[in-house]
């Protein structure tokens, strides 16, 4: 007899219409089939997500993203156990659009509809990936989140620390537009940074001089902005080298401050006396090579090991919504007709708002 289930995963919270398959049991699944369509191209005109293109293109790719995501993993709709959905946070538009395609199918077939935090889908990717035991550390950092957290299980998360401002892919993507580089902003300064030379602008690094792991971006852009301004006083515009050097400089400040505000989570997370310590990073930013490099390097000092799921599962997907949907049907969680779309749903509920609240709920 088997536990094994075999889930669908709906994901479309943003700017990637993503669908996929995936079957097992938590800790140990396997992932049949994963569709990413991405919108790229449409929004690279508008330096940023427009809101209203990408929830008419989660409309018009929806069903297709399904349709492969199923095919691909050679399994029909009759051989599943449960749809999963990320239902919060994201834009409401995308989000309400892969709600009702998943209550459709859950109406049409009679299956479980399980609702997911999107935040929790990349929590939860480590125990997909490196089948992780809790309690771990994750980073989560994204596009538009940055924080801590303590994952306990499945649907527990305590919340150590996180950015009071900007995220830092947000962060990248406000860089790029100021150096005059395309979007996303990430692989952006990336690739130009390998050219450039981090030393020869001093950037902050802020919060540094305080206790506690909370991080700020925002001045960072600000101090990006004039060092922009006062070279293309002095010379009269921006050459390529200045480009790379900026760009270095400004990946070179991220790096610093998440690598030392991990050392303080890690020394937060060994209090607590995990039996198998580990610390995972997921989410879009961790995908950057540098970054990513620098965490594992930390981590290889203090004997803790280092989980960063494959580059495919970092940015938005819908296998971690799949599996996180897995884990909750293991524990018998479902959702009814009454599943709502929520632009706002923070993972750790107890602690304060960091970002503020407004009628929608915690930003963060």
């Amino acid at each position: 007899m088997t536990d094994d289930r075999i889930i669908l995963g709906i994901e479309s919270s943003c700017d990637d219409t993503a669908a996929a398959v995936v079957r097992g049991r938590p800790g140990a699944a396997n992932v049949l089939s994963s569709v990413v369509m991405g919108q790229a191209e449409l929004h690279a005109a508008f330096g940023g997500v427009v809101p209203e293109i990408a929830a008419r293109a989660h409309v018009e790719k929806l069903d297709i993203a399904v349709e492969r995501a199923l095919t691909e993993a050679e399994v029909g709709l009759n051989a599943l156990d449960a749809i999963a959905v990320t239902a919060g946070p994201g834009l409401i538009g995308g989000v309400l659009s892969g709600v009702m395609l998943a209550k459709g199918l859950a109406a049409a077939t009679g299956l479980p509809l399980i609702g997911v935090n999107h935040l929790a889908g990349h929590a939860l990717t480590p125990r997909l990936t490196a089948g992780l035991e809790f309690p771990y550390l994750l980073l989560l950092v994204s596009g538009g989140h940055c924080q801590f957290l303590v994952v306990h299980g499945p649907t527990e998360f305590s919340r150590i620390g996180g950015t009071i401002d900007d995220a830092p892919g947000e962060a990248f993507d406000k860089a790029a537009r100021l150096l005059g580089l395309p979007q996303p902003g990430g692989p952006s300064v990336e690739a130009t940074a390998r050219a450039g030379d981090p030393g020869r602008f001093t950037l902050p690094r802020p919060l540094l001089d305080r206790p506690g792991c909370d991080m700020s971006f925002s001045g960072l852009k600000t101090a990006l902005l004039r060092a922009r301004d006062s070279v293309v006083a002095a010379q009269g515009g921006l050459h390529a080298a200045d480009q790379a050097d900026l760009a270095a400089a400004f990946q070179a400040a991220v790096t610093d401050i998440l690598t030392e505000k991990s050392r303080r989570a890690l020394d937060h997370y060994a209090a607590l006396g995990p039996a198998r310590p580990a610390f995972a990073v997921a989410g879009g930013v961790a995908a950057n090579g540098p970054i990513r490099a620098a965490l594992q390097a930390l981590c290889a000092q203090g004997g803790t090991e280092f989980v960063a799921p494959p580059l495919a599962l970092c940015t938005d997907n819908g296998a971690m919504i799949a599996y996180a949907g897995l884990e909750r049907a293991a524990l018998g969680l479902a959702d009814d007709m009454t599943l709502a779309a929520r632009p706002r749903w923070p993972l750790d509920e107890a602690s304060p708002a960091m970002l503020g609240s407004g009628r929608k709920g915690a930003k963060a």
